[in-house]
């Protein structure tokens, strides 16, 4: 048996493999966005006492501004299998968090599309309710899927007593 991440159980089967909604890293592309702006009018509008080098430099800290952001947002994920959901969070490049959930402990799931712009581009928060605690995944692309695909996979989970 292969498997498909770190942590894996044998018999564990994964159901579903899912992550924010893309509209996470907007700050590092709006970051990105506006020193490209600027550097491309340094470029354009040469001032005396400006070198070429900091048009370049502009370019190259936002690349690896948009570049971190992109790497957080790739690397957080979900993993639903048939015995329970596991939250990968990447806090920097270095830390990592891991919390996993096993579907017989989930009392009850919600979600709820929040606004407008969180309507036109399909994301929203997913309450999961548990005897310890709520666990929120926030700004989860195509809400009402992913929440359909827990609600199957609760129900079609061993429950507690049976397992």
């Amino acid at each position: 048996m292969t498997k498909a991440f770190e942590g894996q159980r044998e018999g564990e089967e994964v159901r579903k493999v899912f992550r924010r909604h893309v509209i996470t890293i907007r700050k590092g592309f709006l970051v990105w966005y506006c020193l490209l702006a600027t550097a491309i009018l340094l470029f354009v509008f040469p001032l005396p006492e400006v070198k070429w080098w900091i048009g370049f430099g502009l370019l190259g800290f936002g690349c690896l501004y948009f570049f971190y952001h992109w790497l957080l947002w790739y690397f957080s994920v979900f993993v639903l299998t048939n015995e329970r959901i596991r939250q990968i969070s990447q806090k920097g490049f270095f830390k990592k968090s891991v919390i996993d959930i096993s579907l017989a402990k989930i009392h009850s799931l919600s979600y709820t599309v929040p606004g407008f712009m969180a309507g036109l581009y399909h994301y929203g928060t997913i309450v999961i309710q548990t005897e310890v605690g709520d666990l929120t995944l926030s700004h989860i692309s195509h809400p009402d899927k992913i929440y359909d695909n827990i609600q199957e996979a609760i129900d079609k989970a061993p429950k507690e007593g049976n397992a």
